[in-house]
């Protein structure tokens, strides 16, 4: 009998003990389908920002990322970035993407020809302020050893 209560004790605790990830938690279907459309980037902000430079996404510099355009598709969680600024890298890809109910954007940047299942990296972005027209999407990133957050704003191409 006291097999079987420390048996249960320890499935008990093993299952509540059990870390859920970004990418193992519901989607949020609601906020998935505001998000639907083509979207700028109009702004990427962060303290410091004049003295600090941040690679965004391992792909090229934040300010890079202002004016860049994003097509969100939500029923197949796909969608296509496209940088395009005077002075930095051009840069197009596919990418796949869900919002969770925890308000986490999930983002994994693919390569052409390459599919999601196969990439292991991701990104893990808190969205916020989302309204019909814009959104944001926060980075939280170590400075020094500090947290910053780098907030891109989204605005919808009408």
């Amino acid at each position: 009998m006291r097999k079987l209560i420390l048996l249960m004790a320890l499935v008990v605790l093993s299952v509540s003990c059990k870390s859920t990830s970004a990418t193992n938690t519901k989607v949020d279907r609601k906020s998935q389908v505001a998000i639907k459309g083509n979207w700028v980037i109009t702004s990427v902000s962060y303290p410091g920002s004049e003295y600090i430079k941040v690679n965004s996404f391992m792909i090229a510099d934040s300010k890079c990322f202002e004016g860049s355009t994003w097509k969100f598709i939500s029923n197949n969680d796909s969608g296509n970035m496209s940088l395009s600024k005077a002075d930095c890298p051009s840069f197009s890809s596919p990418f796949k993407w869900f919002v969770n109910k925890e308000g986490q954007f999930v983002l994994k940047v693919l390569n052409a020809g390459e599919k999601a299942k196969r990439i292991r990296e991701g990104y893990v972005l808190k969205l916020a302020s989302q309204t019909e027209e814009s959104f944001q999407l926060v980075d939280r990133i170590d400075v020094g050893g500090k947290a910053t957050d780098v907030v891109y704003q989204f605005q919808k191409i009408k």
